[in-house]
């Protein structure tokens, strides 16, 4: 079997969970014997090469629907459907933000690509995207997929409910690499040590964490590259450093290991998560997890964790608090080694692509 993954352009030189999942499927469905090629969106492809195509991230529908238009080839997609209308309409600074509290939310995905194509030139290489629009571009490619591959069950039903279709669908859960990320024994934590991975951004809301934690006896290391079309994001958080706050750019898997076997507490208080990939890793590490109530990632973590109200910096403050006095879950650490691996995910995405291909003979 030979698969091609079909990824956005900017993967590698701007990475995100994404970047990690598409990588380290290729690598584990690799193991089980099936071929993989991993071509950006903008890559010129050869089809008939190839037994399927699998796309990534529905939010971005351009990038797919540049290549629906040249191929009948069957296609599969890992729907990354994230969703960020409630950090755009209400909590956005400046004129977009104002702008966006009267837009719906697919209207206002339809102008970032407008946006990131006049600003920095990023292109759009399905032009019929334009016409189409976002939510129309979204829809084409739910009704011609042959399966879609969500992270959750909770993502599958806000997407066929966001978008009123139905399809088959096989969920893909996120994942970590067992073989990377396992404690050290008797490594004792750090319970003032807390560590947030991830992109610097409004989604990621950075800013209320810092406002929550700073001057306090919390350290917190900010692991993460600002995204590029939020340096104002960034600077804002800049701005609010404190003897406690640390920022470190982005590390390699690899590079993460020691921080996670430190810290008592990873934390994502995010406007809106899927899952959070760093936060599967952290607690594969023995970290305890702090995540944000909006969002899938109950669907993995259940009440083995802390949940806070992004909005609310003495929500974020409390639930630190509480993961740091709390014990690690050893049960929870269990149950990502038994559900989440990427060797998990991978076998779980190889029975979809059976799947499929038995469908078209």
């Amino acid at each position: 079997m030979k698969i091609v993954f079909i990824v956005r352009a900017t993967i590698f030189t701007v990475k995100g969970g994404d970047t990690v999942q598409v990588l380290n499927t290729a690598k584990y469905l690799e193991r089980i014997g099936v071929e993989v090629d991993i071509r950006l969106t903008t890559d010129k492809i050869t089809y008939e090469d190839y037994d399927l195509l699998h796309f990534f991230n529905i939010i971005r529908p351009a990038d797919i629907l540049n290549h629906l238009s040249k191929t009948n080839k069957p296609f599969v997609v890992s729907t990354v459907f994230v969703e960020y209308a409630e950090f755009e309409q209400h909590h956005r600074r400046g004129i977009p933000g104002f702008l966006f509290r009267f837009l719906s939310a697919d209207s206002i995905e339809y102008l970032k690509v407008m946006g990131r194509l006049l600003k920095s030139g990023e292109k759009i290489s399905g032009k019929n995207y334009l016409w189409i629009g976002h939510r129309r571009s979204i829809q084409k490619i739910i009704r011609e997929s042959a399966c879609l591959l969500p992270n959750s069950e909770n993502e599958y039903k806000r997407l066929a409910a966001r978008y009123q279709l139905e399809k088959p669908y096989h969920v893909v859960p996120y994942a970590v690499d067992e073989e990377l990320f396992r404690p050290v024994a008797h490594t004792r934590k750090n319970k003032q040590m807390v560590i947030c991975v991830a992109r610097i951004e409004g989604r990621k809301n950075q800013l209320n964490l810092i406002q929550a934690i700073r001057n306090t006896k919390f350290e917190l290391y900010m692991i993460g590259n600002p995204a590029p079309h939020q340096i104002d994001y960034y600077n804002a958080c800049r701005k609010l450093e404190a003897p406690n706050i640390h920022f470190i750019p982005e590390l390699s898997q690899e590079e993460l290991v020691p921080y996670y076997q430190q810290a008592k507490v990873h934390m994502l208080p995010s406007w809106f998560e899927t899952a959070g990939l760093s936060s599967l890793e952290a607690a594969a590490m023995g970290c305890n997890l702090v995540i944000t109530n909006k969002g899938d990632a109950w669907e993995y973590f259940g009440e083995a964790v802390q949940y806070c109200d992004p909005a609310s910096p003495d929500s974020i403050y409390e639930a630190i608090e509480k993961a740091s006095e709390t014990s690690e879950s050893l049960l929870l650490q269990q149950k990502i080694y038994s559900d989440f691996t990427w060797r998990k995910a991978a076998s779980r995405t190889f029975e979809a692509y059976k799947g499929v291909l038995n469908l078209c003979e």
